[in-house]
């Protein structure tokens, strides 16, 4: 198990008066985790759940893969390039739901204050302390033994003083890592951190903050907020608040979905029929599954393109029952996009969403400020 070093267990620290005590728990590679528990032979070896055709996409890679530079939602032949001896593997969903209903009575056990995120990921909110273990580093060590017992799977966790910081600090020491970011440290831990770290900054905007002289988030926290809404509008005031280690938003436990979707952002725009064809595929694939994990029905799927120039286009068609599958999914999809063929200019972006859900779908939407499959 990994942990902060430089942060030793201090509960009085953590107990301040008036804070939140929030755990941010991450599954270590879940979906190419499970596949390896399931099969010896595939342990050690680098694996990526997904498809092996020329229009597949990595839905999961093993950390043995993630060392040749495989990463999930990358198409499946630029995977097998990077590492010629990945083995792929078919997803199981129904394995996967299992194992996850598995972690969720770990966690609700603790606290009721549970905000899913995905299969393998969610917030809880253990300010208090139910069971009387003493703190909420201790909590989350004590859900980290559980699920590795229960599940013969390993998981990292993040503790800090609210979500954006315990979300930061699960990734800080993957995998089967634990990291505690305390009252009066957020800041600091925050602005120690490269500009790529931060939820919702992607290739495209890291670059442009590079442009613009910020690297690091000790750069960002000393823009002002009119120069960050100047040069990044209404994200701006996230931007100024991340920086300095803020987030006000409580842990919501069964929140109503409105939609479940995703958008890719590529290094290169594209423009031709064929890899605006492809990249849809890339994106089905990925979209899908996540509506297959929370087994959600809609019956508006919504196409958005950003142009070059930073436009936004967006398309949707309604039908009159929920969509069924996920043929019918990618059908609609492309009729959508075949409609708007051919595109006006290149694209730098492209999502996908099913909306319009029927009641009863509830869980919390993904954190970031920006989804995306990269």
């Amino acid at each position: 198990m990994a942990e902060n070093a430089a942060n030793p267990v201090d509960d009085d620290a953590e107990d301040a008066p008036g804070l939140r005590k929030i755990i941010h728990v991450d599954m270590d590679a879940f979906f190419a985790s499970v596949e390896q528990r399931d099969n010896p032979e595939l342990r050690g070896k680098p694996v990526a759940v997904g498809g092996s055709s020329g229009r597949g996409v990595v839905a999961a890679a093993s950390y043995e893969a993630r060392q040749f530079g495989v990463k999930s939602a990358m198409p499946s032949v630029t995977a097998k390039r990077k590492c010629p001896d990945l083995i792929f593997v078919k997803s199981r969903f129904d394995a996967y739901r299992e194992v996850s209903a598995q972690i969720r009575e770990i966690f609700q056990f603790h606290t009721p204050h549970v905000e899913p995120l995905s299969l393998d990921e969610a917030f809880l909110d253990v300010t208090e302390d139910i069971h009387g273990i003493g703190s909420a580093t201790a909590i989350a060590q004590a859900i980290r033994k559980a699920i590795r017992e229960t599940t013969q799977l390993t998981a990292s966790a993040g503790v800090s003083y609210n979500k954006f910081l315990a979300k930061l600090a699960s990734d800080q020491n993957k995998p089967d890592g634990l990291c505690v970011i305390r009252p009066g440290q957020g800041a600091e831990f925050v602005q120690s951190l490269p500009i790529r770290r931060f939820h919702g900054i992607g290739p495209k905007g890291a670059e442009k903050m590079a442009r613009l002289g910020i690297e690091t988030g000790a750069d960002l926290a000393g823009k002002d907020p009119q120069w960050l809404r100047a040069n990044f509008g209404s994200f701006g005031d996230y931007l100024f608040k991340a920086a300095r280690g803020i987030d006000h938003r409580p842990v919501r436990a069964n929140r109503i979905r409105k939609s479940i979707g995703g958008e890719r952002t590529f290094s290169e725009d594209i423009s031709s029929g064929s890899a605006l064809r492809e990249t849809l595929d890339n994106i089905i694939e990925i979209v899908w599954g996540r509506i297959a994990d929370k087994q959600a029905k809609g019956r508006t799927v919504t196409l958005k393109v950003k142009f070059n120039d930073f436009q936004i286009m967006t398309r949707a068609r309604s039908l009159d029952a929920p969509v069924t599958d996920r043929a019918q999914f990618a059908a609609i999809a492309h009729e959508i996009l075949e409609a708007e063929l051919p595109l006006a200019m290149p694209i730098r972006l492209m999502g996908l969403t099913l909306s319009n859900l029927e009641r009863g779908e509830s869980s919390a939407p993904r954190d970031d400020p920006q989804l995306s499959l990269l």
